[in-house]
């Protein structure tokens, strides 16, 4: 996937409002005024932040060496994807789909 097709992804769920408060760079897709990917614009290879459980945030860097901790989030919860080809577009789609699952949940207060 490149930067295009992230953000055409992202945009295609239900009330995303896409923003760029931290400047040119770096592009927020909020559901309902919470934030559940950051896609970065000034890197060479694209790479987002995305929310994920704990557990499971723990076990993909384990897994996938495109997975690292959140770049400037709280690594317990965010994971940064570096899109360098390693895994196929279905499984970066699915890690967009739970961190947004995520952020629906919690809006819900589930």
């Amino acid at each position: 996937m490149n930067v295009e097709e992230i953000r055409e992804y992202c945009l295609l769920k239900d009330h995303v409002e896409e923003s760029q408060p931290f400047g040119p760079d770096t592009v927020v897709f909020k559901s309902g005024g919470k934030i559940f990917l950051l896609l970065s614009l000034d890197t060479q290879q694209p790479q987002f932040n995305v929310k994920c459980d704990p557990d499971h945030a723990e076990e993909l860097r384990m897994r996938y060496t495109c997975v690292l901790p959140g770049y400037h989030m709280n690594k317990k919860h965010w994971n940064t994807i570096v899109v360098d080809g390693s895994v196929p577009s279905g499984l970066l789609k699915a890690w967009i789909d739970d961190s947004y699952r995520l952020v629906q949940k919690k809006k819900k207060g589930k």
